[in-house]
């Protein structure tokens, strides 16, 4: 019996390693086709330095003010290694997102042994779904969260002193987490499906205590927006307990109540 269970353990490590083994190499694929277009790449990454996204209270809407935050200077490099790695960092984060949805169907190859016969069949959803989630985390953190934040963290109280000098690698690093945080963010309502189809968590019990998601998502949002004001927090804040409404609806759905 345990030499059974050891046989089963170990099968399970081998089909891991196959799946991290397929997902490695569909992002090698895509890092040498996006290492390729890494100029147009950082190219596309300046949008929240050069566009200030503007809102009317009067007129309720949203448009982009083309608004130079540098001013009259570039993007500097303060080590001779620093514009190198810079683009292998935006190379491997354009070709991982490339790679997307490869790896959500290796994951899904992973678990779906233990689902039921009717459950597989989500398997093309699931990768869509995924992927989407994860797309319009990170849109909409670089074409909403990130302009304003640019806007306010470059501004604020320099007067006539100081002018902006960024390094080309810090701006990356700072665009970059955020806009892997905020993918990974979107990912709320499949994590709480998949917790709630484990059995840890019930839709019930998920909205009994909302009150209590809802101060932990402006807590992490706190930590997690680059700036200390309110209202880039509520950005962040407002798509996470919405996300968290849509787990709660979606594990309604799926997850059946066991039938005694």
């Amino acid at each position: 019996m345990t030499n059974q269970k050891m046989m089963t353990f170990m099968e399970h490590l081998g089909d891991l390693r196959k799946k991290i083994v397929v997902s490695l190499v569909a992002l090698c694929v895509t890092f040498v086709i996006t290492f390729n277009f890494s100029e147009e790449i950082l190219g596309f990454l300046m949008f929240p330095l050069r566009y200030t996204l503007d809102f009317s209270v009067r007129e309720m809407y949203m448009h982009y003010v083309f608004q130079d935050k540098l001013q009259m200077t570039k993007l500097v490099f303060l080590s001779p290694t620093e514009g190198f790695w810079m683009n292998m960092k935006i190379s491997m984060v354009a070709a991982l997102i490339l790679a997307l949805p490869v790896v959500f169907h290796q994951l899904w190859s992973f678990v779906s042994p233990g689902l039921h016969a009717h459950e597989k069949k989500y398997v093309v959803p699931f990768v869509l779904i995924a992927t989407g989630l994860f797309l319009l985390g990170s849109a909409f953190c670089f074409f909403v969260v990130l302009p304003f934040a640019m806007g306010f963290l470059l501004t604020y109280k320099v007067g006539d002193f100081m002018m902006p000098m960024l390094s080309v690698g810090q701006y990356v690093d700072f665009c970059l987490k955020f806009v892997l945080a905020f993918g990974a963010v979107f990912e709320l309502p499949i994590i709480i499906l998949f917790f709630t189809k484990m059995g840890f968590v019930t839709p019930q019990w998920l909205a009994r205590y909302r009150k209590y998601a809802i101060l932990v998502a402006f807590v992490i949002a706190a930590i997690l927006t680059p700036t200390p004001d309110v209202f880039n927090q509520t950005l962040m804040a407002i798509p996470m307990i919405v996300l968290y409404e849509v787990g709660i609806l979606v594990s309604k759905i799926f997850v059946r109540p066991a039938v005694h």
